[in-house]
Protein backbone atom coordinates (compact mmCIF):
# COMPACT_ATOMS: atom_id res chain seq x y z
CA UNK A 1 0.00 0.00 0.00
CA UNK A 2 1.58 3.25 -1.01
CA UNK A 3 2.17 6.22 1.77
CA UNK A 4 -1.00 8.20 -0.02
CA UNK A 5 -3.70 5.21 0.31
CA UNK A 6 -6.48 5.55 2.29
CA UNK A 7 -6.93 2.66 5.62
CA UNK A 8 -9.48 0.54 5.09
CA UNK A 9 -11.84 0.83 8.32
CA UNK A 10 -12.06 -2.55 9.77
CA UNK A 11 -15.66 -3.95 10.40
CA UNK A 12 -17.50 -6.17 12.37
CA UNK A 13 -16.26 -6.73 16.17
CA UNK A 14 -13.12 -7.76 17.00
CA UNK A 15 -11.39 -10.64 18.63
CA UNK A 16 -10.17 -9.80 22.66
CA UNK A 17 -7.10 -10.56 24.13
CA UNK A 18 -7.68 -10.33 28.22
CA UNK A 19 -5.03 -9.99 30.79
CA UNK A 20 -5.47 -12.35 33.30
CA UNK A 21 -3.83 -12.30 36.84
CA UNK A 22 -3.72 -15.54 36.54
CA UNK A 23 -4.16 -17.26 33.21
CA UNK A 24 -2.32 -13.94 31.61
CA UNK A 25 -3.93 -14.22 27.97
CA UNK A 26 -7.87 -15.29 27.43
CA UNK A 27 -8.31 -15.62 23.62
CA UNK A 28 -12.44 -14.39 23.71
CA UNK A 29 -13.63 -14.64 19.63
CA UNK A 30 -15.43 -11.71 18.66
CA UNK A 31 -18.86 -14.09 18.27
CA UNK A 32 -18.20 -14.88 22.21
CA UNK A 33 -17.27 -11.45 23.22
CA UNK A 34 -20.73 -10.17 22.38
CA UNK A 35 -21.65 -12.31 25.46
CA UNK A 36 -19.41 -10.71 27.70
CA UNK A 37 -20.64 -7.38 26.67
CA UNK A 38 -24.60 -8.47 27.93
CA UNK A 39 -25.50 -6.73 31.32
CA UNK A 40 -26.08 -9.49 32.73
CA UNK A 41 -22.38 -10.82 32.00
CA UNK A 42 -20.96 -7.49 33.42
CA UNK A 43 -23.08 -7.57 36.52
CA UNK A 44 -20.61 -10.45 37.69
CA UNK A 45 -18.11 -7.64 38.13
CA UNK A 46 -20.41 -6.60 40.85
CA UNK A 47 -20.67 -9.91 42.47
CA UNK A 48 -17.65 -10.86 44.78
CA UNK A 49 -16.66 -14.12 44.14
CA UNK A 50 -15.72 -15.15 48.17
CA UNK A 51 -18.54 -12.92 49.78
CA UNK A 52 -17.05 -11.54 52.94
CA UNK A 53 -13.55 -13.03 52.84
CA UNK A 54 -12.07 -9.81 52.21
CA UNK A 55 -12.65 -9.25 56.42
CA UNK A 56 -9.89 -11.83 56.88
CA UNK A 57 -7.95 -11.72 53.72
CA UNK A 58 -8.15 -7.99 52.46
CA UNK A 59 -7.10 -8.94 48.97
CA UNK A 60 -9.55 -11.31 48.03
CA UNK A 61 -12.00 -8.84 46.19
CA UNK A 62 -12.34 -10.68 42.97
CA UNK A 63 -15.18 -11.13 41.22
CA UNK A 64 -17.20 -13.67 39.23
CA UNK A 65 -16.68 -11.85 36.23
CA UNK A 66 -12.83 -12.93 36.22
CA UNK A 67 -13.82 -16.25 37.74
CA UNK A 68 -16.27 -17.24 34.51
CA UNK A 69 -13.57 -16.02 32.22
CA UNK A 70 -10.89 -18.08 33.92
CA UNK A 71 -13.19 -21.26 33.34
CA UNK A 72 -13.87 -20.34 29.92
CA UNK A 73 -10.41 -20.64 29.23
CA UNK A 74 -9.46 -23.45 31.16
CA UNK A 75 -12.41 -25.62 29.29
CA UNK A 76 -10.55 -24.15 25.85
CA UNK A 77 -7.24 -25.69 27.27
CA UNK A 78 -8.79 -28.55 28.19
CA UNK A 79 -10.03 -29.46 24.84
CA UNK A 80 -7.10 -28.38 23.16
CA UNK A 81 -5.45 -31.22 25.38
CA UNK A 82 -7.77 -33.99 24.80
CA UNK A 83 -8.46 -33.07 20.82
CA UNK A 84 -4.77 -33.71 21.05
CA UNK A 85 -4.60 -37.06 22.87
CA UNK A 86 -8.03 -38.24 21.21
CA UNK A 87 -7.56 -36.74 17.49
CA UNK A 88 -11.28 -36.01 16.14
CA UNK A 89 -13.49 -37.90 19.76
CA UNK A 90 -14.87 -34.32 20.91
CA UNK A 91 -17.37 -32.68 18.46
CA UNK A 92 -16.35 -29.13 17.32
CA UNK A 93 -19.54 -27.57 17.39
CA UNK A 94 -20.62 -29.61 20.83
CA UNK A 95 -16.49 -28.14 21.59
CA UNK A 96 -17.47 -24.57 21.70
CA UNK A 97 -20.63 -25.53 23.85
CA UNK A 98 -18.79 -26.68 26.46
CA UNK A 99 -16.68 -23.50 26.30
CA UNK A 100 -19.95 -21.08 26.67
CA UNK A 101 -21.22 -23.31 29.27
CA UNK A 102 -18.10 -22.56 31.52
CA UNK A 103 -18.37 -19.13 30.82
CA UNK A 104 -21.97 -18.45 31.94
CA UNK A 105 -22.36 -21.20 34.80
CA UNK A 106 -22.53 -18.51 37.46
CA UNK A 107 -24.29 -16.11 35.46
CA UNK A 108 -27.46 -16.78 37.88
CA UNK A 109 -25.10 -16.15 41.26
CA UNK A 110 -26.83 -13.96 43.40
CA UNK A 111 -25.43 -10.82 45.22
CA UNK A 112 -22.25 -12.53 47.54
CA UNK A 113 -22.21 -15.21 45.79
CA UNK A 114 -22.97 -19.02 47.09
CA UNK A 115 -23.79 -16.73 50.75
CA UNK A 116 -27.26 -14.72 49.90
CA UNK A 117 -28.66 -17.98 47.95
CA UNK A 118 -30.78 -18.97 50.83
CA UNK A 119 -34.55 -18.21 51.79
CA UNK A 120 -33.52 -16.20 54.96
CA UNK A 121 -32.57 -13.45 52.10
CA UNK A 122 -34.53 -13.89 49.22
CA UNK A 123 -38.16 -13.99 49.24
CA UNK A 124 -38.51 -15.88 45.60
CA UNK A 125 -35.67 -18.40 46.31
CA UNK A 126 -34.15 -20.21 43.72
CA UNK A 127 -30.51 -21.54 43.76
CA UNK A 128 -28.32 -19.89 41.46
CA UNK A 129 -28.52 -22.58 38.38
CA UNK A 130 -31.99 -22.03 38.45
CA UNK A 131 -31.60 -18.23 38.01
CA UNK A 132 -29.03 -18.78 35.41
CA UNK A 133 -31.48 -20.98 33.08
CA UNK A 134 -33.92 -18.79 33.88
CA UNK A 135 -31.72 -15.39 32.78
CA UNK A 136 -30.82 -17.80 29.47
CA UNK A 137 -34.25 -17.98 28.49
CA UNK A 138 -36.09 -14.89 29.39
CA UNK A 139 -36.97 -12.89 26.56
CA UNK A 140 -36.57 -9.35 28.86
CA UNK A 141 -32.19 -10.60 29.21
CA UNK A 142 -30.07 -9.54 26.58
CA UNK A 143 -27.48 -12.97 27.59
CA UNK A 144 -30.06 -15.05 26.31
CA UNK A 145 -30.43 -13.16 22.91
CA UNK A 146 -27.06 -12.92 22.27
CA UNK A 147 -26.34 -16.34 23.22
CA UNK A 148 -29.31 -17.38 20.98
CA UNK A 149 -27.18 -15.26 18.02
CA UNK A 150 -24.13 -17.12 18.18
CA UNK A 151 -25.65 -20.60 18.25
CA UNK A 152 -28.79 -19.92 16.19
CA UNK A 153 -32.00 -22.03 18.11
CA UNK A 154 -30.82 -25.57 18.06
CA UNK A 155 -27.47 -25.84 19.37
CA UNK A 156 -28.87 -22.76 22.05
CA UNK A 157 -31.08 -25.88 23.49
CA UNK A 158 -28.37 -28.08 23.26
CA UNK A 159 -26.12 -25.62 25.50
CA UNK A 160 -29.15 -25.82 28.08
CA UNK A 161 -29.06 -29.46 28.09
CA UNK A 162 -25.22 -29.51 28.91
CA UNK A 163 -26.14 -27.07 31.61
CA UNK A 164 -28.96 -29.07 32.92
CA UNK A 165 -26.83 -32.11 32.72
CA UNK A 166 -29.01 -34.18 30.50
CA UNK A 167 -28.06 -37.57 28.78
CA UNK A 168 -29.26 -36.20 25.70
CA UNK A 169 -30.84 -33.96 23.31
CA UNK A 170 -33.30 -34.34 20.70
CA UNK A 171 -32.02 -37.72 20.37
CA UNK A 172 -28.16 -37.10 20.16
CA UNK A 173 -26.28 -37.79 23.19
CA UNK A 174 -24.46 -35.36 25.44
CA UNK A 175 -21.03 -37.46 25.63
CA UNK A 176 -20.14 -38.04 29.30
CA UNK A 177 -16.71 -36.18 29.34
CA UNK A 178 -18.31 -32.53 28.05
CA UNK A 179 -20.71 -32.58 31.22
CA UNK A 180 -17.59 -33.72 33.24
CA UNK A 181 -15.72 -30.83 31.89
CA UNK A 182 -18.03 -28.37 33.21
CA UNK A 183 -19.55 -30.03 36.45
CA UNK A 184 -17.08 -32.82 38.35
CA UNK A 185 -14.75 -33.23 41.21
CA UNK A 186 -12.11 -32.33 38.50
CA UNK A 187 -13.76 -29.76 36.30
CA UNK A 188 -12.12 -26.19 35.17
CA UNK A 189 -14.63 -24.54 37.64
CA UNK A 190 -13.03 -25.90 40.66
CA UNK A 191 -9.03 -25.95 38.85
CA UNK A 192 -10.03 -21.98 38.56
CA UNK A 193 -11.60 -20.64 41.27
CA UNK A 194 -8.60 -22.44 43.42
CA UNK A 195 -5.72 -20.69 41.76
CA UNK A 196 -7.44 -17.71 41.85
CA UNK A 197 -8.63 -18.02 45.32
CA UNK A 198 -4.99 -18.95 46.32
CA UNK A 199 -3.83 -15.64 44.09
CA UNK A 200 -5.93 -13.49 46.24
CA UNK A 201 -5.83 -14.80 49.46
CA UNK A 202 -2.14 -14.59 49.30
CA UNK A 203 -2.55 -18.43 50.89
CA UNK A 204 0.52 -20.35 50.90
CA UNK A 205 -1.07 -23.74 51.19
CA UNK A 206 -0.08 -26.33 48.61
CA UNK A 207 -0.76 -25.95 45.23
CA UNK A 208 -1.37 -27.88 42.50
CA UNK A 209 -0.04 -27.93 38.47
CA UNK A 210 -2.91 -27.93 35.95
CA UNK A 211 -0.69 -28.15 32.81
CA UNK A 212 0.57 -31.80 34.58
CA UNK A 213 -3.25 -32.29 35.65
CA UNK A 214 -5.12 -31.57 32.08
CA UNK A 215 -1.59 -33.71 30.57
CA UNK A 216 -2.86 -36.46 32.58
CA UNK A 217 -6.57 -36.50 31.63
CA UNK A 218 -7.72 -38.67 29.30
CA UNK A 219 -11.81 -39.92 27.79
CA UNK A 220 -12.38 -42.92 29.18
CA UNK A 221 -13.87 -46.36 27.41
CA UNK A 222 -17.31 -45.36 29.05
CA UNK A 223 -17.16 -41.96 27.99
CA UNK A 224 -15.86 -39.89 30.41
CA UNK A 225 -12.66 -38.25 32.46
CA UNK A 226 -10.03 -40.66 33.55
CA UNK A 227 -6.65 -40.09 34.50
CA UNK A 228 -3.01 -41.16 33.37
CA UNK A 229 -1.45 -43.33 36.58
CA UNK A 230 1.63 -41.40 36.08
CA UNK A 231 -0.68 -38.01 36.80
CA UNK A 232 -2.03 -39.41 40.56
CA UNK A 233 0.71 -36.80 42.32
CA UNK A 234 -1.01 -34.27 41.09
CA UNK A 235 -4.32 -34.96 41.42
CA UNK A 236 -3.38 -35.62 45.47
CA UNK A 237 -2.26 -32.25 45.18
CA UNK A 238 -5.52 -30.70 43.88
CA UNK A 239 -7.49 -32.62 45.85
CA UNK A 240 -4.87 -31.41 49.08
CA UNK A 241 -4.97 -27.87 47.79
CA UNK A 242 -8.62 -27.33 47.91
CA UNK A 243 -9.04 -29.29 51.02
CA UNK A 244 -6.83 -26.66 53.01
CA UNK A 245 -8.44 -24.01 51.25
CA UNK A 246 -11.81 -24.22 52.87
CA UNK A 247 -10.16 -25.50 56.03
CA UNK A 248 -7.82 -22.44 55.92
CA UNK A 249 -9.73 -19.89 53.79
CA UNK A 250 -13.63 -20.74 53.27
CA UNK A 251 -14.15 -22.23 56.45
CA UNK A 252 -12.28 -19.31 58.03
CA UNK A 253 -13.52 -18.26 61.53
CA UNK A 254 -13.66 -14.92 61.26
CA UNK A 255 -15.61 -15.45 57.90
CA UNK A 256 -17.88 -18.41 59.05
CA UNK A 257 -18.39 -14.91 61.54
CA UNK A 258 -19.07 -11.96 59.42
CA UNK A 259 -20.94 -14.38 56.89
CA UNK A 260 -23.69 -15.01 59.88
CA UNK A 261 -23.67 -10.99 60.52
CA UNK A 262 -24.57 -10.29 56.65
CA UNK A 263 -26.74 -12.73 56.29
CA UNK A 264 -28.78 -11.72 59.98
CA UNK A 265 -28.91 -8.46 59.31
CA UNK A 266 -30.44 -8.44 55.94
CA UNK A 267 -32.95 -11.38 57.67
CA UNK A 268 -33.59 -8.56 59.90
CA UNK A 269 -34.15 -5.81 57.54
CA UNK A 270 -36.83 -7.94 55.96
CA UNK A 271 -38.77 -8.35 58.98
CA UNK A 272 -38.33 -4.51 59.63
CA UNK A 273 -40.04 -3.87 56.39
CA UNK A 274 -42.33 -5.95 56.21
CA UNK A 275 -43.40 -4.52 59.40
CA UNK A 276 -43.26 -0.91 58.23
CA UNK A 277 -40.01 -0.28 60.30
CA UNK A 278 -37.61 0.02 57.50
CA UNK A 279 -37.66 1.70 54.27
CA UNK A 280 -35.73 -0.71 51.63
CA UNK A 281 -34.05 0.62 48.20
CA UNK A 282 -35.85 -0.59 45.28
CA UNK A 283 -32.96 -3.30 44.78
CA UNK A 284 -33.37 -4.48 47.99
CA UNK A 285 -37.16 -4.79 48.02
CA UNK A 286 -37.14 -6.58 45.01
CA UNK A 287 -34.52 -9.05 47.20
CA UNK A 288 -36.00 -9.15 50.30
CA UNK A 289 -39.64 -8.81 49.75
CA UNK A 290 -41.08 -9.65 45.82
CA UNK A 291 -42.41 -13.09 45.89
CA UNK A 292 -42.47 -12.63 42.35
CA UNK A 293 -38.81 -11.55 41.29
CA UNK A 294 -38.13 -12.02 37.23
CA UNK A 295 -35.13 -12.87 35.71
CA UNK A 296 -34.79 -9.37 34.66
CA UNK A 297 -35.11 -7.80 37.76
CA UNK A 298 -33.03 -10.77 39.55
CA UNK A 299 -30.23 -9.45 36.86
CA UNK A 300 -29.97 -5.84 38.30
CA UNK A 301 -29.07 -7.00 41.59
CA UNK A 302 -25.32 -7.00 43.04
CA UNK A 303 -23.30 -6.56 45.81
CA UNK A 304 -23.42 -2.59 45.81
CA UNK A 305 -27.09 -2.70 46.57
CA UNK A 306 -26.41 -4.10 49.74
CA UNK A 307 -23.02 -2.24 51.09
CA UNK A 308 -24.62 1.02 50.43
CA UNK A 309 -27.22 0.53 52.73
CA UNK A 310 -24.44 0.04 55.56
CA UNK A 311 -24.21 3.64 56.92
CA UNK A 312 -27.66 4.37 57.24
CA UNK A 313 -28.50 0.85 58.79
CA UNK A 314 -25.30 0.86 61.72
CA UNK A 315 -27.54 4.69 62.59
CA UNK A 316 -31.13 2.86 62.50
CA UNK A 317 -32.79 2.55 65.67
CA UNK A 318 -33.38 -0.83 65.68
CA UNK A 319 -30.26 -2.73 67.62
CA UNK A 320 -30.16 -5.82 66.56
CA UNK A 321 -30.08 -4.54 62.42
CA UNK A 322 -27.75 -1.28 63.75
CA UNK A 323 -25.02 -4.18 65.60
CA UNK A 324 -24.47 -6.34 62.31
CA UNK A 325 -24.27 -3.28 60.31
CA UNK A 326 -21.64 -1.39 62.40
CA UNK A 327 -19.84 -4.88 62.59
CA UNK A 328 -19.56 -4.81 59.26
CA UNK A 329 -18.80 -1.45 58.27
CA UNK A 330 -16.43 -0.67 61.34
CA UNK A 331 -15.28 -4.42 61.53
CA UNK A 332 -15.55 -3.92 65.51
CA UNK A 333 -17.04 -5.35 67.99
CA UNK A 334 -16.84 -8.81 66.86
CA UNK A 335 -17.60 -12.04 68.51
CA UNK A 336 -14.76 -14.19 69.84
CA UNK A 337 -14.72 -17.87 69.27
CA UNK A 338 -14.30 -20.29 72.35
CA UNK A 339 -10.65 -21.81 72.36
CA UNK A 340 -11.75 -25.50 72.61
CA UNK A 341 -10.68 -27.58 70.48
CA UNK A 342 -13.07 -30.51 68.30
CA UNK A 343 -16.08 -29.18 69.48
CA UNK A 344 -18.96 -31.49 67.58
CA UNK A 345 -22.82 -30.26 67.15
CA UNK A 346 -23.73 -32.63 69.57
CA UNK A 347 -21.62 -31.33 72.49
CA UNK A 348 -22.65 -27.63 71.42
CA UNK A 349 -26.65 -28.72 71.62
CA UNK A 350 -25.79 -30.56 74.82
CA UNK A 351 -25.14 -26.73 76.37
CA UNK A 352 -26.54 -24.67 74.32
CA UNK A 353 -29.65 -23.67 76.78
CA UNK A 354 -27.42 -23.52 79.82
CA UNK A 355 -24.40 -21.27 77.91
CA UNK A 356 -27.38 -19.23 76.19
CA UNK A 357 -28.39 -18.47 80.34
CA UNK A 358 -24.88 -17.84 81.24
CA UNK A 359 -24.73 -15.49 78.90
CA UNK A 360 -28.45 -13.32 79.22
CA UNK A 361 -27.07 -13.44 83.37
CA UNK A 362 -23.91 -11.41 82.00
CA UNK A 363 -26.30 -9.22 80.41
CA UNK A 364 -25.66 -10.43 77.15
CA UNK A 365 -28.25 -10.89 74.38
CA UNK A 366 -28.76 -14.63 73.50
CA UNK A 367 -30.65 -14.21 70.14
CA UNK A 368 -27.99 -12.22 68.96
CA UNK A 369 -24.92 -12.96 71.06
CA UNK A 370 -24.81 -16.34 70.88
CA UNK A 371 -23.88 -17.22 67.64
CA UNK A 372 -23.23 -21.24 66.06
CA UNK A 373 -21.21 -21.98 63.15
CA UNK A 374 -21.36 -25.42 61.39
CA UNK A 375 -19.49 -26.79 58.44
CA UNK A 376 -19.10 -30.62 57.26
CA UNK A 377 -16.95 -30.98 54.47
CA UNK A 378 -15.00 -34.08 52.75
CA UNK A 379 -12.43 -32.86 51.03
CA UNK A 380 -13.10 -35.60 48.40
CA UNK A 381 -16.02 -37.68 47.43
CA UNK A 382 -14.74 -41.23 46.07
CA UNK A 383 -17.12 -43.20 44.08
CA UNK A 384 -20.33 -40.74 43.63
CA UNK A 385 -18.69 -39.11 40.26
CA UNK A 386 -15.43 -39.54 41.66
CA UNK A 387 -12.02 -39.11 40.05
CA UNK A 388 -11.44 -42.27 38.20
CA UNK A 389 -7.53 -43.60 37.08
CA UNK A 390 -7.03 -45.67 33.76
CA UNK A 391 -7.71 -49.03 35.39
CA UNK A 392 -11.21 -47.56 35.97
CA UNK A 393 -11.16 -47.68 39.53
CA UNK A 394 -11.49 -44.57 42.06
CA UNK A 395 -8.75 -42.30 43.09
CA UNK A 396 -9.47 -42.72 46.52
CA UNK A 397 -8.16 -46.71 45.98
CA UNK A 398 -4.96 -45.91 45.00
CA UNK A 399 -4.17 -43.18 47.50
CA UNK A 400 -3.65 -43.28 50.98
CA UNK A 401 -3.52 -39.55 51.00
CA UNK A 402 -6.62 -39.25 49.20
CA UNK A 403 -9.02 -42.02 51.66
CA UNK A 404 -7.86 -39.51 54.24
CA UNK A 405 -9.49 -36.45 52.63
CA UNK A 406 -12.72 -38.51 51.92
CA UNK A 407 -13.50 -38.54 55.75
CA UNK A 408 -16.23 -36.18 56.76
CA UNK A 409 -14.77 -33.12 58.83
CA UNK A 410 -16.83 -31.01 61.03
CA UNK A 411 -15.97 -27.53 62.10
CA UNK A 412 -18.11 -26.04 64.43
CA UNK A 413 -17.43 -22.77 66.23
CA UNK A 414 -19.07 -21.22 69.05
CA UNK A 415 -18.94 -16.94 69.30
CA UNK A 416 -19.84 -14.99 72.95
CA UNK A 417 -18.82 -10.95 72.91
CA UNK A 418 -15.41 -11.13 74.27
CA UNK A 419 -16.14 -9.44 77.59
CA UNK A 420 -17.69 -13.04 78.84
CA UNK A 421 -15.99 -15.70 76.65
CA UNK A 422 -13.82 -16.77 79.59
CA UNK A 423 -16.79 -17.59 81.72
CA UNK A 424 -18.15 -19.48 78.04
CA UNK A 425 -15.06 -21.38 78.09
CA UNK A 426 -14.77 -22.29 81.24
CA UNK A 427 -18.38 -24.03 81.51
CA UNK A 428 -17.98 -25.64 78.27
CA UNK A 429 -15.00 -27.01 79.30
CA UNK A 430 -16.22 -28.73 82.25
CA UNK A 431 -19.16 -29.72 80.55
CA UNK A 432 -17.89 -31.54 77.61
CA UNK A 433 -13.90 -30.73 77.71
CA UNK A 434 -12.51 -31.37 81.01
CA UNK A 435 -9.33 -32.64 79.24
CA UNK A 436 -8.63 -28.82 78.21
CA UNK A 437 -9.07 -27.46 81.51
CA UNK A 438 -5.81 -25.72 81.14
CA UNK A 439 -5.71 -23.27 78.39
CA UNK A 440 -2.26 -23.47 77.70
CA UNK A 441 -2.73 -26.51 76.41
CA UNK A 442 -4.73 -25.66 72.82
CA UNK A 443 -3.35 -21.88 72.98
Amino acid sequence: MSTGDTPRPMTGPLDRVIRDEVHRDILVPAAHASILDTREFQRLRYVKQLATCEFVFPSATHNRFAHSLGAYHLAGRLLTALEEAHPGRIDANDAELVQLAALLHDVGHPPFSHLLETPEVFATFRHHESWGREMLTSEDTEVGVAVRKVLGTQRFERLLALLDGAEEHEGVPIPKVLKEIVSSQLDVDRMDYLVRDQANTGAQIGGFDIDRVMRALRIAPEGGLHVKRWGLPAIEAYLVTRYHMYLQVYFHKVNMLTQTYLVRMLSRARTLAEAGDLTLSPALTSMLLDKDLDASTYASLHDAHVLVELPSWADHDDPALAADATRLLSRRGYHKSLRIRDLTRENVATVKGELATLLSEAGADPEQDLIVAAVRKRGYLPYAQGILLEDGRDVAEHSPIVRALSEAADRVLVFVPEEVRDAAEAFVREQIKPEQASLDRFM
